[in-house]
Order: structure tokens, then C-alpha cells, then sequence
């Protein structure tokens, strides 16, 4: 197989060449980073332009470039319907969770759980939220890794180091503001790397509607799955249901992302930016799904993983672009550097995240608790040496996430099993005004424990794949039809679902079911979980009345009925107190 050439490498260098350049930028300009309400929040000076494409890009990473195409090119199109749930999810974050946040102000989304639930409860939320995202940038650093050795005579090793490095770099020095510029360029690299697949694979085999033909041929195209059985991997249900509570934890609660709209200067400017980032991602989404269809249009006949030309099927769209386009010096080595954007953009993200909620949740407590309130110049410069320290860690962890098998579900389920529990513990916060501390953390760690289990434990149940060819291939006439993820035996049947509820009925039963629904769950027995706690701690305790709480603590909507309540209540006691005076 072809490899990069010294234009390819050319292209690679300046990508990481401009990335870095921003960091400096922003590091010697722009309030020089005189407080870490402008390293972390760059003053509430971002535009909402960049701050949609930064909520995007930081969602549709590198795992989404390789393991979405490769996801419609192995088990067909249906994982497409998860886009439906992004517009329902839109507005639920926008108008009942953000709010909260936005008036919060706080640095770190975790220092409400501070002011609803108490200490103990925003430890513990952090701390998990600290493992989730470690586990997930190590996965966002080994997919573009493993795009490099796909496509190169470097290692997954050597790669992991060079992106994670500069990825450190720029971000380290440059803050939030850095993050968020690159984001726009590195989005754009992305888009030109996928559509080049699509163009590339139209003309080889005449147009997009020949792709769409041979998917169709290829028993690729499927919307309409409505099983009803949860052990199904992809549905409507499993992808409407489950894409949205795996939407509305990262774009709701999560960190990483209420950070970046806490970066505009009003919470309608937030707004908008969510609202804008909804059809972009849709569209990157759909874009990736179709580039799916049109490698296997390239490859119907003569898979390649069958062929023995790559080892997995995350490595399908590099290895396309290396046999289609390396006698174009240049294009491949563009295509990389969509991959190494893709990386860049959510990694960086992490690290700054990371870094300010260990300075805010962590160390700045601990300082009030020994009367040492730290200096503007000594927080910015912890906060420097945490980004740093936590880009080195990322580093380490992907080294670990080739363990974790195919890429895009990977990522999922890492997302679901903490995301359905946090998205719980904030719902609890501010829509149950009568969750008490110890509701709120026994639900949060009961469903926490329970998703971990659900989505770690083992073994789970193999997953059938569409058939493949290899009869085009030149060297013999096979057609393989239905086979397991690690078992190469032929298996003849006329339907996939029925063969997998019929085959793993001896797995255990939660083990089998869709990673899909490991979020909505968590965040179930989060919510029950809490509540029933709630309510014995009230009989047997002594807890704080849910009437004494801030109404700004809670979504609007819970807030709006909590004063109206407390006023009622109000004008009750001022009246019965005057009929008192009168008789």
C-alpha cells in the first residue's frame, strides 16, 4: 500500500504549525491571560459563530471521522436516524438546563452541585466526570493514531505522542480563546477530508446515485428498524430515545460544553450557538454516513479487511483514501490532517476543561479551607501547569484505548454509562426541588455503578455484521455473507436480528442490551434512586426544606412554580398574621 510522500508530510506540518501559531497568539495578546476568567472563559468576549462550530467539532471528533463512515460501510445506514434525536434534545438544553448555568456564572458547572447538594456531591460528580473524559480523550487520541500507522510506516506509539504534544501545546499556553479559533480552521479541514471521499468515490462509480444504488444492492440502506427489543444494537427507538439523553448530557451538563457557551457574553447569544451547532453537526453527521456508502460502493465487491489489507474496520476510510488518492501528492496528507483536526479540536478542549475543573473543584476549596486565598497571577499559572499535566495524562491513556474495540462505540459507551448518571444528578438539582443531599448522591453513585457494570461487564454477546464480498478481489470467487465480530464460520440467514436474539439468548440478558440505552437507564435509576432516598432521609432526618432553596437553582420552568408558591404562601401568612392583629 501507498504511503505519505514529503507534500503529505508538507500539509501535516503546517496544520500543526497554525494550530500552535494561534496558541502563541492568544498567549502574548488579548487581555494577555491576566485571570482565569479569561484563560477559562475568555471574558465573555467569543463570538457565537465560533463557539457553534467549537460545540461541533468538539462532539464529531476523529472517532466520529473514522468509526460513523465505518459504522454505515459495516452494519448499514440505520445509525443515522440518531440525528432526529439531536433536534429534539436542542431545545430542552437550551432553555431548561442552560439557564441555570449561565446564571450560575461559575467557572465549573460542578460548583452547582456545590450550592444545591453540598461538597460531598460535587466531589464525587467531578471525579467521575474527570475518569469519563480521560478515557474518552484517550480513544480521541488513538483514532487519528491509528489513521497514521494505517497509511504510514509510523506507529500508533510515535503518533499518539506527536498529536497528543502539540495538542498540549497550543492549548496549555493559548486558553479557552485558542481552543475555540482553531476549532473554526480544524472544522473545515474536517468537512474538505470527508467530502473528498464522497467526490473521489462519484466518480469512480459514476455518481451518487450509483453509490446510493449499490448500498441499496448491497442490503447497506435501512431506516426502518422498529424492533421494540432492547437487545437490538441500532432502532428508532434505541437511537431517538438513546441519542437524545446521550445529546442532552453532553450539551445540558457536561463540562466541556457548558464552558464554551459560557463564552459569549449573554445567555441568548448561548442559545443561538447551540441552536447553530444542531444543523452543523446533523450535517457533518449525515456527510460522514454517506462517505460510508460511498467507500463501500468503492469496496463491494473486495472488502478490504476480508482481503487482509488492514487489520480493523476503523482503518476503512484512511486506507480509501491512500489506495484512491496517493498518486496526488498533497490530498492524502490533507485528508490526515482532517483526521489530526478532528483530534486537535476535542482533545484540546478536554485538556482546558480538565484543567479548570480540577483548579476550581479541587484546589482553590482546598486553599479557602487553609485561609489561603491564591493571587490572579499564581491560579493562571497552576491553571498553565494543570493543562500541561493533564495533556501528558491524556497521552498515557491512549495508549490504553486500543483495548476498547471499535471506535465510535467505544466512545459512546463511555459517554452513556457516566453521562446517563450525571444527566440524573443535574435533573434532580434542578427539577425535583424536594432531592435532598442524600437522595442526590446515593442516586448518583447507585446508577453510576450500575451503568459501569451494564457497559463494562463481561462477555457481551457478538454483534452479526452485514455480508461482505471478496469475489472482485481477483484471486477467488468467495462471498461472505453473515458473519460474528470474531468468529470467521459462515452463517446463512435471512435475517440478522433473528439470528442474534435466537444465538445469544446464554449471554446474560443486561449485557446484551444495545449500548444505546445505557444512558437513558443510568439516568432512570439515577432519578428513582434519588428520589426514594430523598423521601426516606426526609421521615428519618432532618433535612433542609425544599422551600429554603434559591429559585435560581432550579430550570425555569420549576423556578417560575417555586415563586409563585412561596408567594402564595407569603400573602397566606401575611394574612392570617393580620386577621390575628384585627381580632
Amino acid at each position: 500500500m501507498a504511503t505519505l510522500v514529503a507534500a503529505d508530510y508538507a500539509v501535516i506540518g503546517v496544520l500543526m504549525l497554525i494550530s500552535s501559531g494561534v496558541g502563541l497568539y492568544y498567549s502574548f495578546t488579548s487581555g494577555r491571560q491576566k485571570s482565569t476568567e479569561e484563560y477559562f472563559m475568555a471574558n465573555k468576549s467569543m463570538r457565537m459563530i465560533p463557539v457553534a462550530i467549537g460545540l461541533m467539532v468538539s462532539y464529531l471528533s476523529a472517532v466520529s471521522l473514522l468509526g460513523v463512515s465505518s459504522e454505515n460501510y459495516v452494519y448499514g445506514t440505520q445509525y443515522s436516524v440518531i440525528n432526529i434525536s439531536y433536534g429534539i434534545a436542542t431545545p430542552f438544553a437550551a432553555y431548561l438546563y442552560l439557564p441555570v448555568f449561565f446564571n450560575l456564572g461559575a467557572t465549573s458547572s460542578f460548583e452547582y452541585l456545590q450550592r444545591r447538594f453540598g461538597t460531598v456531591a460535587r466531589l464525587v460528580a467531578s471525579l467521575a466526570f474527570l475518569l469519563q473524559l480521560l478515557l474518552y480523550t484517550g480513544v480521541v487520541l488513538y483514532a487519528p493514531a491509528l489513521a497514521l500507522e494505517a497509511t504510514t510506516d509510523i506507529t500508533k506509539n510515535v503518533s499518539v505522542m506527536l498529536i497528543g504534544l502539540v495538542c498540549t501545546f497550543y492549548s496549555t499556553i493559548g486558553g479557552i480563546k485558542a481552543v475555540l479559533v482553531t476549532d473554526v480552521f480544524q472544522g473545515l479541514l474536517m468537512l474538505i477530508a470527508v467530502v473528498m471521499v464522497i467526490v473521489t468515490a462519484a466518480v469512480d462509480t459514476g455518481g451518487l446515485d450509483a453509490i446510493w444504488q449499490i448500498a441499496r444492492n448491497g442490503s447497506r440502506l435501512e431506516f426502518d428498524n422498529v424492533s421494540p427489543d432492547p437487545t437490538v444494537r441500532h432502532t428508532w427507538w434505541s437511537l431517538t430515545i438513546g441519542g437524545f439523553f446521550t445529546y442532552l448530557s453532553l450539551y445540558g451538563v457536561n463540562q466541556v460544553q457548558i464552558q464554551r457557551m459560557l463564552t459569549v457574553r449573554n445567555l441568548k447569544s448561548a442559545q443561538r450557538a447551540l441552536w447553530w451547532s444542531w444543523p452543523m453537526a446533523s450535517f457533518m453527521s449525515l456527510t460522514l454516513c454517506f462517505s460510508g456508502l460511498a467507500m463501500y460502493a468503492k469496496y463491494h465487491d473486495c472488502d478490504p479487511l476480508k482481503e487482509g489489507r488492514i487489520t480493523s474496520t476503523d482503518q476503512l476510510m484512511p486506507f480509501y483514501v491512500m489506495n484512491t488518492l496517493s498518486r496526488y501528492p498533497g490530498l492524502p496528507g490533507l485528508f490526515i490532517a482532517g483526521i489530526f483536526s478532528a483530534g486537535l479540536s476535542t482533545v484540546s478542549a478536554t485538556h482546558n476543561s480538565l484543567a479548570a475543573v480540577i483548579l476550581e473543584d479541587y484546589i482553590r476549596p482546598l486553599c479557602r479551607v487553609r485561609k489561603k486565598e491564591l493571587s490572579k497571577k499564581t491560579l493562571i499559572v497552576i491553571g498553565k501547569i494543570l493543562t500541561f499535566a493533564v495533556g501528558l495524562t491524556c497521552v498515557a491513556v491512549a495508549f490504553l484505548a486500543q483495548y476498547l474495540g471499535g471506535l465510535l462505540q467505544a466512545a459512546l459507551t463511555i459517554f452513556n454509562v457516566v453521562g446517563g448518571p450525571m444527566l440524573g444528578l443535574y435533573t434532580l438539582g434542578m427539577f425535583v426541588p424536594s432531592c435532598n443531599q442524600k437522595g442526590a448522591i446515593a442516586g448518583f453513585v447507585l446508577s453510576l455503578v450500575f451503568s459501569l457494570w451494564i457497559g463494562f461487564g463481561q462477555p457481551k454477546a457478538p454483534i452479526p455484521r452485514l455480508g461482505v464480498r471478496t469475489d472482485g478481489c481477483g484471486f477467488n470467487d468467495t462471498v461472505i455473507e453473515y458473519h460474528v465480530v470474531g468468529d470467521e464460520s459462515l452463517i446463512h440467514s435471512t435475517s440478522r436480528y433473528e439470528y442474534q436474539s435466537e444465538e445469544n439468548e446464554s449471554y446474560f440478558y443486561l449485557y446484551r442490551i444495545s449500548y444505546m440505552w445505557y444512558g437513558p437507564l443510568g439516568f432512570l435509576v439515577a432519578l428513582i434512586a434519588g428520589w426514594i432516598t430523598s423521601s426516606v432521609a426526609r421521615c428519618i432526618g432532618n433535612e433542609k426544606d425544599s422551600t429554603e432553596h434559591d429559585p435560581s437553582l432550579f430550570s425555569p420552568i420549576v423556578a417560575k412554580l417555586m415563586q409563585k408558591t412561596q408567594k402564595e404562601e407569603l400573602e397566606f401568612r401575611n394574612t392570617i398574621t393580620f386577621n390575628k392583629d384585627r381580632y
